[in-house]
Formats: structure tokens, C-alpha cells, sequence
């Protein structure tokens, strides 16, 4: 008789080591579920939930109750119904040997990365040193100040951004549809990448106002908390988005899946963190070097966010190799929580 795969999990709550300031308030604490399966032959699989306030999703709660439920030596068959809608389940069954369904083969040695840069004055110094380093994509959180301030910010950056830099604007859903045409009458004509989810996406006719932004103004307009989880990307497939979609993959219950649709509509598409630790962050990233469409640059600029094993993440750095990803232990964050 095989022996059944074991799974075990593990909740944190981490600081991080500097407070993010976004529109939705300052973010101190990340939240989450470490798993591993353990496969008949031994093999370990890794994975992560961890979801994002202000996103679409299941609450970190009730994905910890579910996994309980399954208990410390669940059947194939129960883990595999849970992989259908807990995030993060299906990438550790498939590193335990127990998914056929792989992670397809890479496209390419190297990814370019975009910093990320704080709210407020601080990006002014850190986007200096992140163009010494090489970075030549950032992106500047917006929606935090009052607009006036941020606009003659704006200017003041992309003053520092040598020839073909560029900036992306990432607005976390703050503005109504008057803040957001005159932003994107600013951005009209200056070195700025895409305006990243504009109006808040649970915004009554949010939907209908993003299409009138897109189709009204020049700059690209990138879609993040609109496309949460998988059947919002189908959705706005389905609806013909012209602009770019940000994909979390930590934050996907079938990252394979919802790529091979965006990759077969050839859609433009950022891989993003979503500020998890170094095992969410390592298979998140896998899927940046396997899509087959148009590259640009993943944003996982963000450095370690934790202190300790947790939060270790290829060196910040402009580009990362595979070489980068394949030496990240995902076992480490998980030995320091215990």
C-alpha cells in the first residue's frame, strides 16, 4: 500500500523591516501559510498562501481552517480538491512529485527587474541609487498625498531617469475618474511605463471606466487589483483588455493555467510579487522565466522584506539569472518558523 502524502503548515506574521505606505494606509505585518507536502518517495513540496488586503480572495482564516481539516496525512484525492481553490497548494504538490502538471520549461536565462519605490519624498533617494545600481524600470507608489504634492514629485523623478528609463505609476485603486484623467494628462508624452489600477476596482462601474480610460488616453493602463484571482483575468479576457495585466502568481490557484490564456491572447503582462517570503516569492518568479510572451520587467524589486531566512531573495539587482532563483532554499523560511 502507498504511503500517503503528508502535509504540514506553518502560519507567520511577519514585520517588515520598513512599513509600506500605500493608498489603503501603512502595511507593518505580512500574514500567512507556509505548507510542505511531503511526496510517497519522500520528495518535499513548498508553498505559500498569503492574501492581500484590499484584493479579491478567500481570507487567510478560512484557507487555514480548510488545511487543518485535510489533517496530517490527507488522501491524493482531498489535497487535489483543495488545489482547485486554495493558491499555493498546487505548486507544492507539483515540486512533491504528486501534480504531472510541471511547471513548463524556461524561456530565457534572465528577467529585468523594476524597483520599487516608496510614497512620498523617500523615492527620490532611492531612485537614485537604484539607477546607479543599473535599474532602469521603477515604480512609484501614488494615491498617498494630496495630488499637487505628487504631481510636482513626479516631475522631480522623472527628471533623475536617464535615457530610456522608465516609470510606472502604481495608484492602488486611490483616485476617481477626475483624479485619474488628470494624471494620465500628465503622463501623456513622458517616459511613463503604464498607470498601475487607477480606480479602485470594487468602484460601482469600475469596469466600465477603466475601458473609457484605456481607450481615451495614450499612456497604458495596467489592471492589479481588478485581476485578483484566476476567473478575473478570464473575465477581462474575455472582455478584450487592451492594457497590461499584473500578475501575483502567489495569489493564483493555477498560475499555468491563467499564463497559457494571457500567452495565447497575447496580452502584455507583469509578473508581480505579492510581498510573500522567499517560498511564495520562488514560485512566483518561475513563472516570469517560462512566459513565452513579450518580456518586461518582473516587479520582485523589492529586496528581502524580512529579516532572517524568510525574507532572502536574490541580491537587488537589475537583472536576475535562473541561477539567482535556483539558489533559494525554500526549506530556510520554513526551518525559521519552527
Amino acid at each position: 500500500m502507498e504511503t500517503p502524502p503528508e502535509l504540514a503548515i506553518r502560519r507567520y506574521a511577519l514585520p517588515f523591516r520598513s512599513p509600506l505606505r500605500t493608498a489603503h494606509g501603512t502595511w507593518t505585518v505580512r500574514e500567512g501559510i507556509l505548507l510542505r507536502v511531503t511526496g510517497p518517495d519522500g520528495r518535499l513540496g513548498y508553498g505559500e498562501i498569503a492574501p492581500i488586503r484590499g484584493f479579491a480572495g478567500r481570507p487567510l482564516e478560512d484557507c487555514a481552517a480548510d488545511l487543518e481539516r485535510l489533517g496530517r496525512f490527507p488522501s491524493r484525492e482531498a489535497l487535489f480538491n483543495q488545489a482547485k481553490v486554495l493558491p499555493g497548494l498546487r505548486a507544492a504538490l507539483v515540486e512533491a512529485g504528486l501534480d504531472p502538471e510541471a511547471f513548463p520549461s524556461r524561456t530565457r536565462e534572465h528577467v529585468a527587474v523594476a524597483a520599487l519605490l516608496p510614497a512620498g519624498r523617500a523615492a527620490l533617494s532611492v531612485l537614485k541609487d537604484r539607477l546607479e545600481l543599473g535599474f532602469r524600470v521603477a515604480k512609484w507608489k501614488v494615491g498617498v498625498a494630496p495630488i499637487a504634492d505628487e504631481l510636482a514629485l513626479l516631475d522631480d523623478l522623472l527628471a533623475l531617469l536617464p535615457a530610456g528609463a522608465r516609470l510606472r505609476l502604481d495608484a492602488n485603486g486611490a483616485w476617481d475618474r477626475r483624479q485619474a484623467e488628470r494624471w494620465l494628462d500628465v503622463a501623456a508624452g513622458r517616459p511613463i511605463e503604464h498607470v498601475e489600477q487607477p480606480i479602485d476596482a470594487q468602484a460601482r462601474g469600475a469596469e466600465d471606466l477603466l475601458q473609457g480610460l484605456a481607450a481615451d488616453y495614450p499612456v497604458a493602463i495596467a489592471l492589479d487589483e481588478s485581476i485578483a484571482v484566476d476567473a478575473d483575468v478570464a473575465a477581462w479576457l474575455d472582455r478584450g483588455w487592451s492594457g497590461v495585466f499584473v500578475i501575483k502568481p502567489t495569489l493564483l490557484v493555477d498560475p499555468g493555467h491563467v499564463a497559457g490564456r494571457l500567452a495565447a491572447a497575447g496580452a502584455r503582462v507583469v509578473f508581480s510579487s505579492a510581498l510573500e517570503t522567499a517560498v511564495g516569492f520562488r514560485s512566483a518568479l518561475r513563472w516570469a522565466f517560462t512566459w513565452r510572451g513579450e518580456p518586461r520587467a518582473v516587479g520582485f524589486g523589492v529586496g528581502s522584506l524580512f529579516a532572517g531566512p524568510a525574507g532572502e531573495a536574490p541580491p537587488l539587482a537589475p537583472f536576475w539569472r535562473w541561477s539567482d532563483l535556483e539558489r533559494i532554499n525554500p526549506s530556510d523560511p520554513w526551518n525559521a518558523l519552527n
